[in-house]
């Protein structure tokens, strides 16, 4: 479990499962991300518990006030997901420096690639290195 260093704004970043919120992720994920609208608590708490999770804390209150989670193998690729910033902090740079730092958290594994989808916040993820696919023909994918 790493502790990223405080941001200035009175936040922290954790990568510790215990502080996780499960509750507020999934209200969160299920009734305001487009994504994951109606998602089930059973599958959000399973997500959570295979997936590396990133919490972003309110240094005095210890409140979480954002979320994101990593698939990887820790070697060669990385899926990013389940991005979300409550709304009454959006607009502080929290979400940047949260993909930020899961960025920096992964950098050491020397992954070849990580990925996301997003609808709407391309402006955020460029900030940050990323960019749309290079080769899209050369990519499919399953759907159930």
């Amino acid at each position: 479990m790493t502790d990223i260093p405080p941001l200035a704004d009175g936040h922290e970043i954790s990568t510790d499962p215990q502080r996780i919120d499960a509750e507020r992720v999934h209200r969160w994920l299920s009734t305001d991300a487009y994504w994951a609208i109606g998602r089930a608590r059973e599958k959000q708490d399973r997500a959570i518990e295979g997936s590396l999770n990133f919490g972003v804390y309110e240094t005095v209150s210890g409140e979480q006030v954002a979320y994101a989670r990593v698939i990887t193998d820790r070697v060669t690729f990385a899926w990013l997901c389940d991005v979300y910033v409550d709304p009454s902090v959006r607009g502080k740079g929290i979400g940047t420096a949260l993909v930020g730092a899961v960025r920096e958290h992964l950098r050491p594994y020397g992954l070849k690639r990580m990925l996301l989808a997003t609808h709407d916040a391309h402006g955020v993820y460029e900030k940050l290195g990323f960019a749309p696919l290079q080769k899209p023909d050369q990519w499919m994918a399953l759907y159930f």
